[in-house]
Formats: structure tokens, sequence, C-alpha cells
């Protein structure tokens, strides 16, 4: 079977508006799933990659980002224990989040993440499932990253005192538009985004270190205020371990704040290795990925700690509620507070930019992992692998949770947590399989103890603010609905991507070929033995009229995993008690044999002639079986495999059955 290449251009023709549109739409589709001009994208063979610290500012605008609300929430969460529960999310970050996914990064050094090891755990359609509902918390997180950092992005303009009078109140107009906006780069081309990256980081934190250092002088220029805290917080909480127990259970909430992981090891295509390094084993990238994972870790949770207790001894908690000065931006009121409005309009438009800029990466993730697994799930169509379609789908998304949530932080916190501790779920217990199977007892239990911490945070999470799950099972749903419809509709294709025969095979076809158009039989392999042939070669000479004297060819298929969409087809030849016999394996028989047909035509240059007995039972039945294990009826749907794969009945190969 040929495979499609680009061709060289042909002249110009004049296109009408609706050839341009789509052209432009389509632009960039190809086989090639895992490409696709974001940062996340695999990059081309000649790519040298970045050094790793510069990669960590790409990430960075996810991870770092979070700033900009996480001291809100966790204040909101948290009330005057925020500091003590923020401790608690920090060690969770250091001591289970960075270790799993630092054996992530080893285990998936080419950037799809736990996805890909729990892949890998599962066969058949059980894993397909399971990469489905994971794909739907991934869509989950990715999607409220981008609205709720476009909502967050907004609060910090309209509390700007020098925003005009007509903004107040505009919030959800002006999420919707930085949404327009971060479609509408992606839809003209979106390239690599290292330099910006690095620039907004390096800013953002700088800010935030000028603000946190100022707020920190104010402290010790007035350490009434941290007696004032404490007796606050004692007199609701008098017994220390009521203080830990709280802290405990309300860290759920915080969860947001170890969003970055997940994004950190979906760039690691990008990270430069060494000359040493191979595609087997990359282990200059992993260890530069490490070192990323690594530092990104310690300089968030060094400024998370920083910012809440600023924030907690500074800001009355009031102005965290709803309607507060504080609500969803939290370090940019300390700005203004202490540092004057022009420096807090400049830290507003960081803010607002680095937050803009998270939804970008945001939606580099979602191009990454969609066209990675569905198309050659066959739960896609082929137009899945152009970015501008993906993108408007997304963007439509991500306005119709942005009207849902009235553009809310604190109302999208839940789902965007959810997405977060699922993924991170899912991240610790790859690792906790993976190390067991590498016979690492120790890590093995470690793993499992953070999986178990992480399930506790989830739960918590889902009980307390079930729209985050609601959330995920509609991405789900939508998401396996639309997968299995187009699955269905993709089901007749060839599914092959390419054909190769073996030199024993080479040399049978030869031989057959010589006396005329190659008669071919479709055998299902049972006992493999002398009279099995010799009963198939008779019957089917009888029942349809192959030409006696004229040499045959058995072809026998082996489904190996019927959950496969598309396979490299590779056919043996064998020679045995007489009979000369074609093997190959595939994901449906069907489809399979239609393939090898097309590709003997195109090796031999005549059409062949296939030839099939009727199968006994129900159509219906038969169906299922084709769509779920790769059998069934084979005779009907090679046929229309065939029909579809060449719509010229001159060149199409002959199907009989008796």
């Amino acid at each position: 079977m040929s495979t499609r290449t680009q061709a060289e251009p042909a002249p110009a023709a004049p296109a009408v508006p609706g050839q341009r549109w789509r052209s432009w739409l389509l632009d960039g589709l190809s086989s090639r799933a895992a490409r696709h001009p974001g940062p996340h994208g695999t990059p081309p063979a000649e790519h040298k990659g970045h050094h790793w610290w510069r990669v960590m500012c790409l990430t960075g605008v996810d991870y770092f980002s979070t700033l900009g609300y996480q001291p809100g929430i966790a204040a909101l969460a948290a009330g005057l224990l925020s500091p003590f529960a923020t401790l608690v999310l920090i060690a969770l970050t250091l001591l289970g989040a960075l270790p799993v996914y630092r054996r992530v990064a080893k285990e998936s050094p080419n950037g799809e993440g736990s996805i890909a090891m729990l892949e890998r755990l599962l066969p058949w359609w059980a894993g397909k499932l399971l990469v489905l509902v994971l794909l739907g918390f991934a869509a989950t997180d990715f999607v409220i990253t981008m609205t709720l950092s476009a909502a967050d992005a907004s609060a910090h303009v309209v509390e700007n005192p020098f925003a005009p009078q007509a903004l107040h109140g505009a919030n959800l107009w002006i999420t919707l538009l930085l949404l327009a906006a971060l479609g509408a780069v992606f839809l003209k081309g979106f390239r690599e985004a290292i330099g910006i990256a690095v620039g907004l980081v390096g800013l953002y934190l700088a800010l935030n270190v000028v603000v946190l250092g100022t707020a920190a002088w104010h402290v010790l220029a007035h350490p009434v205020v941290v007696g004032d805290w404490w007796g606050a917080m004692t007199a609701e909480h008098s017994s220390p371990l009521a203080i830990v127990g709280v802290a405990l259970l309300v860290f759920p909430k915080l969860a947001l704040g170890m969003s970055g992981f997940e994004t950190g090891v979906a760039v690691m295509p990008q990270i430069r290795g060494e000359a040493t390094d191979t595609a087997a084993k990359p282990a200059g990238r992993i260890r530069g990925t490490r070192r990323l994972l690594t530092t990104a870790a310690l300089i968030m949770s060094g400024f998370l700690l920083l910012s809440s207790l600023a924030t907690t001894l500074l800001i009355p908690q009031k102005e965290f509620e709803t309607g507060g000065s504080a609500n969803g931006r939290a370090l940019a009121y300390l700005a203004h507070q202490y540092l004057g409005e022009g420096f807090g309009t400049v830290y507003d438009v960081s803010t607002i930019a680095i937050l803009w800029f998270a939804g970008a990466s945001a939606m580099a993730g979602l191009l990454n992992l969609v066209p990675r697994y569905l198309p050659r799930y066959g739960m896609a169509p082929e137009w899945t692998r152009a970015v501008r379609p993906l993108v408007l789908i997304f963007l439509a998304i991500a306005f119709g949770i942005t009207v849902i949530f009235n553009a809310s932080v604190d109302d999208q916190s839940g789902a965007y947590a959810t997405g977060v501790l699922v993924l991170m779920l899912s991240a610790s217990f790859a690792s906790t399989v993976a190390a067991r199977h590498r016979r690492h007892r120790a890590a093995a239990i470690g793993f499992g103890a953070i999986t178990l911490v992480f399930g506790y945070t989830l739960v918590t999470n889902v009980i307390e603010r079930p729209d985050g799950l609601k959330i995920a099972l509609l991405f789900i749903l939508g998401m396996l609905l639309t997968s299995f419809a187009s699955r269905v509709h993709r089901a007749f294709e060839l599914r092959a991507v390419q054909v190769d025969f073996d030199e024993t095979a080479g040399r049978l076809i030869d031989t057959a070929i010589a006396a005329g158009p190659l008669r071919v039989i479709a055998n299902e392999p049972q006992e493999r033995d002398a009279q099995e042939y010799r009963q198939k070669e008779y019957s089917q000479r009888e029942e349809t009229h192959i030409p006696d004297g004229r040499p045959v060819l058995f072809l026998e298929v082996t489904v190996t995993d019927s959950s496969d969409f598309t396979t490299n087809l590779h056919v043996r030849g064998a020679e045995e008690y007489g009979a000369q016999i074609l093997r190959v394996e595939g994901a449906g028989v069907a489809n399979t044999i239609a393939a090898v047909l097309m590709q003997l035509r195109e090796r031999t240059g005549q059409v062949p002639h296939a030839y099939f007995n009727w199968t006994e039972g129900h159509p219906l039945s038969h169906l299922l079986r084709f769509l779920v294990f790769g059998d069934g009826e084979v005779a009907p749907v090679t046929r229309e495999v065939l029909r579809r794969a060449e719509p010229d009945p001159r060149r199409r190969p002959r199907v009989h059955v008796g």
C-alpha cells in the first residue's frame, strides 16, 4: 500500500474563497501526530533543544503564574491558618509530587507523561479507555487553566486604579476577549516561545521578590501584626493539634499550587540533551528535566510560603472574599498598598501577561495530547491532526466554561484542582507500578504512600467542590461519545500505515503472478495442517470457480490487538504441506486483508482476486464483533473497505464469496 507523501506543489490555480478557507484551516495536516507549532510539540530532528533553565521558564508561565491567585485562594480556604496549610502543600510538593514526576521523567522521556506509562500497563480496550478518561481530566486541567488564568488576569485589569470606569464589572467580557486573543495567536501560528517565556518569568519573579521583600520589611517594622494574627488564630484554635488537623483538612483546596508538574514533563522534548543521548536512552534530557522540576519546585515553595505569610498578616480577611479588593489578586493588593499605584500598575501588567501566557501553555498542552493519541486510536477524524480546527474547538469550550462560571476565579478553582489532582494521582500510581516492576521495593512503598495521599486529597476536594468532577465527567463523556462515533465512522478505512513483504513472501508472489492475476484465498487459521489447506483449496475451487491449474496463495490474518487502529503490516511467507501461505498480524481481519490486496496490486501491477466463505450467524452480531474484536463477517466488510479505498471499480481488487 502506498503511503501518503508530500508531493511537489502543482501550479497554483485560482482558488475560490471556500477552498482558500479550507486550505488555511487545515494547514499543517499530516500524519505526524505529535507535531504542532506549539512549544510542547515534538521538535524536528534538527532541533538541538534548549538549556533546562530556559525550558523551566516555559513551564513556569503555568506554574509560577499561580502566584497571581493562589495566596487569595489559600486565604479563603484556610483563613488565618493559611500559612500552616501552605506548609502542608509545600511538604506534599517536595516529598510527594517532585519524586513522582522525577520518576515520570525517567519512564516517559518523550513528553507523553503518566498517561503513556499507564497506557503501557493495560492492554487492549482497557488501556484505550483509561487513556480516554485521563485525557478527559487532562482537558479539564488545561481548559480550566486557560479560563481561570484569563479570569484572574481580568480581575487585575478591573481592580487597577487607572482602569476606566467602564471596565468595572466587565470581568466576563474582558476574560472572553483575552481568550479570543489567545485563540488568535494559535490560529495565526504559534511558534517557539522560549525567549518570551524567559522574559515574562524573569520579570514576574523579580517583581514578586520586590513585593514580598517590602511586605517582610513592613512586618519587621510593625511586629504587632504578627501578634495580632497569632492571637486571633489561637483564639479560634486553642490547641496546636487542632491547628495541624485543620491545616491537613483544608490543604486539598490549595492543590492547584502544584499545577505545573504535568506541564514540566510535557516540555521534555524541548530540553537539550547530551551528545551521548540516544532515542532509547536520552539520559542527558532526563537529567535536565529533573533539574527543571527540582528547581521550579524549590522556587515555587519559597514563594508560596512567603506570599501566604505576607497576605495573611497584612491583608484583612474580608478583602479576600468575593468583591473584595484582594479577591484573586492578593499580591497585587500588597503591591498597590505598599509600593504605590505606579509600581502596582507595572505589577498588574506583568501579572496579566504571565497569566495570559499560562493559557497559551495550556492550549499547547492540549494540542500536544489530543493529536498524539486520538487519531491513531481511530477515535478522532484525521483533521484533528491540524492545529486550527482544534484551537477553535478548545476555544469554544473555554468560552462556554467562562460564561457558566461568570469568569469567577473562586468558582473555577475546584474544577482546576480536580484536574490537577487526577493527573498527579495517575502519575503517582504509574510510578508505583513502574518501581514495583523494576523490583525497587522501597521506592514502590514510598510511591504507594504518595498515591494514597493524592487519593485522599482528590476525594476530599471532590466532596467539598464537586463542580470539578462534574466538569471532568462532561469532558470524559463528550470525549468517549465523540471518540467511539469517530471510530465507527472510520471503521472501514484501510487502517494500515504501510505494508511490506519478507523475502519468502516476495518470492511466492513473484512465482504466482507469472501464471496470471493473483488468486488469494482468505483462510482463518486453525489446525494449520495438510488436511486444512487441502480442504480449504478444494472447497474454494468448487464454490467460487477458481480456474483449474492456477496457483493460489493463502492469506492468514491474526488479530493481535483489535483496540489498535492503524498498524504497520509485515507479511511473512511460508510453504507448508504444499501450500503457499502469506501470514500477517493486524488490528482487524477485513481491513488487513484489504490493505494487503491493495499492496499486492501495487507490487504486481495486476488486480488480485480474493476468495471467501460466508460466515454463519446474525449480521448484527458480526458487525459488533468487527467493531470490538476485529473479525466478524469478513467478506462484505473487506469489499466495503476496498470500495472506499479504491473508487475506480476497474482497479479495485475482486472479492468472490462462496
